[in-house]
Parts: C-alpha cells; structure tokens; sequence
C-alpha cells in the first residue's frame, strides 16, 4: 500500500482533508468494512451511520499511534467526506488539560504579580512567567515530535481509505 504519494504533512496539528466522492454512505461504509476483513488489513474500523473511525490494530499501535475520523455527508450526486487525523482521544484530552492548566497559571500568576507590582510590593511571582511559557513551548514541542512518530501509520491510514474508495483523496 506504499503507492501513494506522501502529501500529509507532518508538521500540521491534526491535519483534515475534504472529499467529494461519488459514492453513497452506504457504499462508502460496505466498501471499508469490505476491505478490514480481508487477510493483512492495516487498519481496523468502528463504523456507524454516516461516520468512520479508522485506526491501526492494537498490536501494532504505540502512545503516538493516529486515528482517522470520517464523517460521511450527503452531496450532490455523492457523499461529501471531511476527514481529521488524530490523536486517541485520551492523548489530545491530556495535552488540552495541560495546555489549559498551564494557561490558567499564567493568568493567575500575572495577575498576582501585576497586582503586587502596583501596590508596592514584591513582583517576584512573576519569574515564573517565563518559566510556564518554556513548559508550554516543551510540551508544544512533545505533541510535535509525538506526532511525527505516528506519521508513517498516518499514512498507513490515509492509503487505506484511497485503496477502499479507488479514489485518490488530497
């Protein structure tokens, strides 16, 4: 399945495409649980109406193993599919409450020196401003190259979908 060109970028934040398709969502559905039943499939599917979620199998998924999440929606003379590659949702669930805890911190940690700073008093708290910024910019740094680990089963996932459909989808 290493026929299509790598076109997903592995810089991006939860990269997203938007398909056209002339299939149906019932063909789209039949046509990918068609293709994770036959022999050596590189994916797995949980399909519901009108949404796909395409992963790797569990044997073969680490920390920073992908998951593609399709929503099927009707279109003129098809199905319009709107893909968004990402993170297991407890993966991206952690790095939101640490981005947001250590954004609450910034706040309440310069409103206190701010405030101390204009009393008169001692703005000491706010050395550590810099430092919450670095633990942001290290975990920014962390989802990064996490997410560069997972490129290649990405890839695995979005060559799944193109072989199910025989479309190429960019």
């Amino acid at each position: 399945m290493n026929d299509s060109i790598d076109h997903l970028p592995p810089y991006r934040i939860r990269p997203r495409f938007e398909h056209y398709t002339i299939y149906h969502s019932i063909e789209i559905e039949d046509r990918i649980r068609a293709a994770t039943t036959l022999p050596d499939t590189p994916c797995t599917a949980k399909i519901i109406p009108e949404f796909i979620t395409l992963s790797i199998p569990k044997s073969l998924q680490h920390y920073w193993s992908p998951q593609l999440s399709i929503s099927i929606e009707a279109y003129k003379n098809g199905s319009l599919l709107r893909g968004l590659y990402g993170p297991k949702p407890s993966v991206w669930t952690m790095f939101v409450f640490f981005y947001a805890l250590i954004a609450f911190a910034l706040v309440i940690i310069s409103v206190i020196g701010l405030a101390n700073l204009s009393i008169g008093k001692s703005g000491m708290i706010l050395w550590l401003v810099p430092v919450l910024i670095l633990i942001f910019l290290s975990l920014y740094l962390v989802a990064y190259f996490g997410q560069r680990l997972g490129h290649d089963q990405m890839l695995i996932l979005h060559q799944f979908l193109e072989h199910s459909l025989e479309e190429r989808i960019e």
